[in-house]
């Protein structure tokens, strides 16, 4: 068991769903009204604390968000390479966005060189919920099947919903994850 962690993970899911948004309020740079379309893939690092099984670890994140537009599809491959987990985001008012999701997962898993790696499935922009939006009941439903998939690797898929402009479960997500990595890496599941 260690104390300090490098753990990679990508960000990805559909143009504009709100991936760069999460990764700024993460960092502390907040929310903005106005945001440029990311090119091919944009990195950032975050170093936080985590406590797994009562012990407290120093974490690395290395963030990758990816462009989500079609138009990149073809530079993608090579930003999933290395990734230990991978955080999937859709829009809750973009039926498509979360269409998508099972796409996105199979890119990352044929990608990142290590096979099934933890997700988590975010639905962004819980503030601007409306009666049509995709219902919390659905998210989780689907991160059930999914765990189908990846229980055997020992661990599971979860939902959250979250909002980059209020900060509603934001450092949430982000913690979730990073305890599965470091739970994974400590029983041997994923190797650096």
């Amino acid at each position: 068991m260690r104390d300090k962690y490098i753990i990679r993970i990508t960000l990805m899911g559909d143009g504009a769903v709100g991936k760069t948004s999460l990764r700024r309020q993460y960092m502390g740079q907040g929310f903005r009204t106005t945001h440029q379309m990311t090119i091919g893939a944009d990195f950032a690092v975050h170093h936080t604390k985590i406590v797994v099984n009562e012990i407290e670890r120093d974490v690395m994140y290395q963030i990758w968000d990816l462009a989500g537009q079609p138009s990149f599809k073809t530079v993608r491959a090579r930003f999933f390479r290395g990734a230990m987990a991978g955080i999937c985001v859709f829009d809750i008012n973009r039926e498509e966005s979360f269409q998508h999701l099972a796409s996105w997962i199979t890119e990352l898993w044929q990608n990142c060189g290590r096979g099934v790696v933890p997700i988590i499935i975010i639905a962004s922009k819980a503030d601007t919920r409306r009666k049509d939006s995709i219902s919390i009941e659905t998210g989780l439903n689907y991160a059930k099947a999914l765990s189908k998939r990846t229980e055997t690797r020992g661990f599971q898929v979860h939902f959250i919903e979250t909002s980059a402009k209020t900060g509603k479960n934001v450092e949430e997500a982000f913690l979730l994850i990073g305890k599965q990595i470091i739970q994974a890496m400590d029983d041997g599941k994923i190797t650096i």
